[in-house]
């Protein structure tokens, strides 16, 4: 089972991708986000296919987990966001495993800090 199946009960949607290209934010009047100057959705909030998604960072994290075949294993880890900090916490099975989880969790738009207090060794 991959990431974004263990954590938010979802196969991977057709064309998602780690770092797409934010839609401009339709003026829905049910929505908090207001938008009639065709803002764009903060990059932390950036959904897998460009729509705007309140744990769109989380989601993103994980489908690049997915597409990491050393960390496919790794079911023991979950993957949250503060803001723009991507949070880890559970158990990983090395350190080395951990320094490439905060490297891909880095590399994806839109994170600006890897948490891992509440992550440890196993």
């Amino acid at each position: 089972m991959g990431w974004l199946q263990r954590l938010f009960g979802l196969e991977k949607p057709q064309n998602a991708e780690v770092n797409p290209t934010a839609q401009e934010i339709a003026q829905d009047p049910s929505s908090s986000v207001e938008s009639t100057d065709g803002q764009s959705i903060p990059s932390e909030r950036l959904g897998l296919n460009g729509e705007y998604d309140q744990s769109g960072l989380a989601k993103r994290v994980a489908l690049a987990f997915d597409e990491e075949p050393e960390l496919d294993d790794v079911d023991t880890l979950w993957v949250a966001q503060t803001g723009s900090t991507v949070v880890l916490k559970g158990k990983v099975p090395s350190q080395e495993i951990l320094n490439k989880m905060i490297s891909v969790a880095n590399s994806v738009s839109g994170a600006t800090d890897v948490d891992t207090n509440q992550a440890t060794i196993d």
